[in-house]
């Protein structure tokens, strides 16, 4: 009985021709040699059902010549198959389909002793290489590994027929195609596809070319990196450079110490936390920290239009002029508890309440310790590297001395860090924005609603720890 030619069982070549053909495998969950096992779950599938050329299973987890450069060991069919399918889509659409199966295929029962079946993601660079492979609009790839031995023997004797074939009707042959002069008819009768010539010049031009990326590609990464902190260190290179120079900002005398840049601290001059000429109702303003993450809904940008007016607008709204950004705010808020512990009834007890101000900053750079005791209200987004410069470097402890406020969207569930923090930290849940309709969008007057709970927090929590009583 003859042998059955290995090129013909190779999943590469036999996915490649089932698309040529456009017959594409069926899923199954069996290796029977039939579609009655068939799904469309790629996580339930175990096998790939192939009809041309000659009818055959493979195993989704049978490795291929497809070999990562990123992963380093060759990809399984699973892999190539699903990247197939998903030739299409977006780079982030394409990550997170691949994160959803892997969870499913976690799910999937298997027998003891067998290995976890895992979809791995492809760069870029290596899709796009392995979907012009398939379609067959490229017949090389520096991804897949040329066939060994007999099976290699098939390809080479298409290139030889191509020549042949080529010389014969007087086309010139592709450079480097490396066919002996004499390939005849034995060789033409080895290939499985017609022969398709290339003009030497666009051969040329083919070689000449050089693969393109990406912003993610080049930087080997897909996960946005907060470069936040890079800015806070340079700034105190920034402020050395200018004392030695002499160069003061206005206002300011030789020998004392520069206003800081946008969030990278917050000064201390008259409008700060703290001045020697100042009234004594500065020395006892309440601070709020805001989280400096990116992924924070409420950052110094957006924050005062916010609290103070009950408006909310996504932080890096165009309309909002984000590299200029203040590193230090004052909001304004009566305080109803403060005015029954300070009596009077004069201009700042309006709306039943001692008029306050907040100072809001995203920093603890320039702070003293005696600012940690009039900290009030921490804004956080669930991660704790934003504690890290703080007194008190555990959430726990932290929401002890201050309130937790976490602003999330609506729909979306709160952090598991966040909840496990316990009664430190309130959640509150804003709409989403719409573009189309702006401050003025569905469910956007439930801001203020929101925001008049947020207020109503950081004031308990003032209440409970003494603020404002006689000491």
């Amino acid at each position: 009985m003859a042998s059955i030619d290995p090129a013909l069982q190779d999943p590469l070549l036999s996915l490649r021709r089932a698309i040529e053909a456009g017959t594409l495998p069926t899923l199954t969950t069996s290796p029977d040699l039939s579609d009655q096992n068939a799904t469309d779950d790629l996580a339930k599938a175990s096998y790939l059902f192939f009809t041309q050329p000659i009818p055959q299973t493979i195993s989704l987890t049978t490795p291929t010549r497809f070999v990562s450069a990123a992963l380093e060991s060759a990809v399984n069919l699973r892999s190539i198959f699903f990247a197939w399918q998903k030739k299409d889509v977006a780079i982030p659409e394409y990550i997170a389909s691949a994160q959803e199966l892997n969870e499913a295929l976690k799910q999937k029962e298997r027998p003891d002793g067998e290995p976890e079946e895992k979809v791995h993601n492809l760069v870029f660079v290596e899709r796009l290489d392995l979907i012009t492979w398939l379609e067959g609009a490229s017949d090389e790839s520096e991804y897949i590994k040329p066939l060994e031995g007999a099976a290699a023997a098939a390809p080479q004797a298409d290139q030889a027929a191509a020549v042949a074939a080529g010389a014969a009707l007087g086309v010139p042959s592709a450079p480097g195609g490396g066919a002996p002069a004499g390939a005849g008819p034995a060789a033409s009768a080895q290939t499985s596809r017609a022969p398709k010539p290339i003009d030497p010049r666009l051969q040329e031009i083919y070689n000449g070319e050089r693969r393109m990326g990406d912003r993610n590609t080049v930087l080997r990464g897909i996960k946005p990196t907060d470069f936040s902190h890079i800015r806070k260190s340079a700034e105190s290179f920034l402020a050395r450079n200018r004392s030695r120079s002499g160069q003061y900002p206005p206002g300011t005398k030789p020998g004392s110490k520069p206003l800081a840049a946008p969030s990278a601290g917050f000064s201390l001059s008259k409008s700060g936390l703290s001045s020697s000429s100042s009234s004594s109702r500065h020395l006892k303003d309440p601070i709020i920290l805001i989280s400096p993450s990116a992924s924070s809904l409420i950052r110094m940008a957006n924050v005062k239009s916010f609290l103070q007016n009950g408006t909310f607008m996504p932080p890096d709204h165009p309309s909002l002029n984000t590299s200029d950004a203040p590193n230090i705010l004052h909001v304004e808020r009566p305080i109803r508890h403060l005015a029954k512990a300070s009596g009077g009834d004069g201009p700042s007890q309006q709306r039943g309440g001692k008029m306050t101000r907040f100072i809001l900053v995203d920093s603890t750079v320039n702070f003293k310790p005696e600012y940690w005791q009039r900290l009030v209200a921490v804004f956080t987004t669930g991660q704790t590297w934003q504690f890290k410069s703080y007194k008190w470097t555990s959430p726990p402890e932290l929401f002890k001395h201050a309130t937790g406020i976490y602003v999330g969207w609506r729909g979306e569930d709160t952090p598991r860090e966040v909840k496990g923090w316990g009664r430190g930290v309130q959640s509150f849940a804003i709409e989403r924005w719409d573009d189309k309709g702006g401050a003025h969008g569905g469910g956007r007057w439930r801001d203020r609603e929101i925001v008049e709970n947020i207020w109503m927090a950081i004031e308990e929590g003032m209440r409970m720890r003494g603020w404002g009583t006689s000491k």
